[in-house]
């Protein structure tokens, strides 16, 4: 039995793998297990690494570290790739002031985590107390930009040693999935919030939102017979599509110089919130079965798989001029976007088409359809992004007063670029979509190797930091480091009228933190939390990755 000796206690390769296996197995799975409906997740790797690594369970240390950077590069950069391309949409209309909050979050959590190092700065390090905000905001990829600043200034001779600051994460994170819940608690008691009222007030606002609509109008305008479709949709001003028009005898698709006269019926996909003012300028709305009195016309969803088509626009295909369709709607990502010319398709779009089945079928073939090629991996864009994003975050950025240069490194270079990639790699004929389970697994891997890297690394003396006086210390910080600017914030937006569950979505947003996030979404069926947190969450993240790296090099 010495072959199961030796892999179970030399120091190789196998042994430190197969201790992988079973740290990530067993945290996984201790993850599963929740306490009024809120789990502490993935982040049971990282205790349960902290575990095998205070028995002194032997590994290779260099094999430990490989794999704690490639997991982290993994995790940020699948990550970049799922908010590529809703992050810069989402500084336009709302989602720039739902942003501007979110950045106060961030900034009064700095202010708090440097007024807490020189308040307790004979106590806490200012290395330490990173790592602490790393975990009372629950920002993983934050926590590991820090610890890359401290190898940078090792490497440099600016330190001479790496403090485990992951200690310091690992016994604020608990802490800040119970304090953001808490400080969601507290608004809705102060404000004495009635859930179904704001659950009514965010339905009434939705009336009026942007979203497609699907609308039936018969044209009783005297002003408007006679003119063509283009110059009503000049008149109009706004953006709308013509599926179908149905003169009394037959039904066709329109076209831009078709006729419309009174009496006619036309089916048209528009924004909500245009809705009466097309009502004003056709006549009037009324209801018709399209799907039951069309002989000729059929819809069909049609997925984007084919390559050449990512990165054109709508009005580049020309299908309405070559095939006789109509595309309709756009689904990406589980949103609905209306069919807007200029609309830039990209692999993996759903798209609605209205026209003759012969032209369907034609327009099928063209843009693809073939679900096979869309869940084959792009491996190439992946691999490409990570070696582009590690000489990104390798390049040396001087700044006045810094000790040394600062590097993007290992998490923010890749965070970048595959957030360029994400929403721009079209134009360099790369296909940046991924499904959601293969961007998830991904993700997953990454995440486990890093917290399973972090806790073997940090296990040695995580016992005793947390019953020391100091364990404690920390505690109270990382509570105050969540609650204080989240509190603020949030009485602050809801003082201001914000929607209860918007002030959520934001908070959980602002803090990267998704168990609060959960708890939100319980309370109600809108969706309005989860959207907050995803229009929040691409900005918060690279700035929570950024100023982990600056504090560590600022107070070097």
């Amino acid at each position: 039995m010495s072959w199961l000796h030796d892999l179970l206690i030399e120091n190789s390769v196998a042994h430190t793998l197969l201790l992988y296996s079973f740290i990530i197995t067993v945290g996984m799975l201790l993850g599963k297990i929740k306490v009024k409906g809120i789990s502490l997740g993935v982040t049971f790797v990282l205790f349960t690494g902290l575990l095998f690594g205070h028995l002194g369970i032997a590994f290779d240390s260099t094999i430990v570290g490989f794999l704690k950077d490639f997991g982290l590069i993994l995790f940020i950069f699948t990550i970049g790739l799922q908010v590529g391309p809703g992050f810069f949409s989402s500084f336009k209309k709302g989602g720039l002031q739902l942003n501007g909050w979110a950045c106060l979050v961030v900034v009064l959590g700095v202010g708090v985590t440097i007024g807490l190092y020189y308040l307790f700065s004979h106590r806490i390090s200012l290395p330490m107390m990173v790592g602490i905000m790393s975990g009372a905001i629950t920002s993983t990829p934050g926590l590991g930009a820090a610890e890359e600043a401290l190898t940078q200034l090792q490497q440099t001779g600016v330190i001479n040693e790496v403090p485990p600051i992951s200690l310091g994460y690992a016994v604020a994170y608990p802490i800040a999935v119970l304090g953001t819940i808490l400080v969601m608690i507290i608004i809705r008691a102060l404000f004495r919030v009635d859930v179904k009222q704001e659950e009514t007030e965010l339905q009434m606002r939705k009336e009026t939102n942007e979203k497609p609509d699907i609308l039936t109008f018969r044209i009783t305008n005297p002003e408007i017979d006679g003119l063509t479709l283009i110059e009503v949709m000049k008149r109009f001003g706004h953006e709308a599509v013509a599926t179908r028009i149905f003169d009394g005898s037959k039904m066709t698709t329109p076209h831009t110089d078709t006729v419309l006269r009174l009496g006619y019926l036309i089916l048209i996909v528009t924004r909500d919130i245009d809705a009466e003012a097309l009502t004003k300028l056709l006549g009037e709305t009324t209801e018709f079965d399209w799907i039951d009195d069309s002989k000729d016309l059929v819809s069909r969803r049609i997925v984007v798989t084919q390559d050449n088509i990512n990165g054109k626009t709508i009005r580049q295909l020309q299908l309405r001029k070559a095939y006789n369709i109509n595309i309709t709607r756009v689904n990406r990502a589980g949103i609905n976007l209306l069919a807007d010319p200029d609309l830039v398709l990209q692999v993996g779009d759903k798209v609605m088409v209205v026209g003759p089945l012969e032209s369907i079928e034609k327009v099928e073939k063209l843009l693809g359809n073939t679900l096979k090629h869309l869940n084959e991996p792009h491996i190439i864009t992946i691999f490409l992004g990570i070696f582009l994003g590690i000489i990104l975050g390798s390049v040396p950025i001087y700044f006045p007063n810094l000790p040394m240069p600062t590097k993007l490194g290992l998490s923010g270079g890749p965070l970048i670029i595959a957030i360029l990639i994400g929403r721009f790699g079209y134009k360099l004929k790369l296909i940046s979509y991924t499904t959601v389970s293969a961007n998830l697994m991904l993700r997953e891997v990454g995440i486990c190797l890093f917290l399973a890297s972090l806790g073997l690394l940090s296990g040695g003396r995580f016992v005793e930091t947390v019953v020391s006086p100091n364990g404690l210390l920390w505690m109270l910080c990382g509570f105050l480091i969540t609650v204080v600017p989240a509190l603020i914030v949030g009485i602050i937006a809801k003082a201001k009228k914000m929607n209860y569950f918007t002030v959520c979505g934001l908070i959980a947003g602002a803090h990267t933190n998704l168990p609060p996030l959960v708890y939100a979404t319980s309370l109600t069926d809108s969706d309005e939390s989860a959207v907050v947190y995803s229009t929040v969450y691409p900005l918060v993240s690279f700035l929570r990755i950024v100023i982990a790296q600056f504090l560590i090099l600022i107070f070097a």
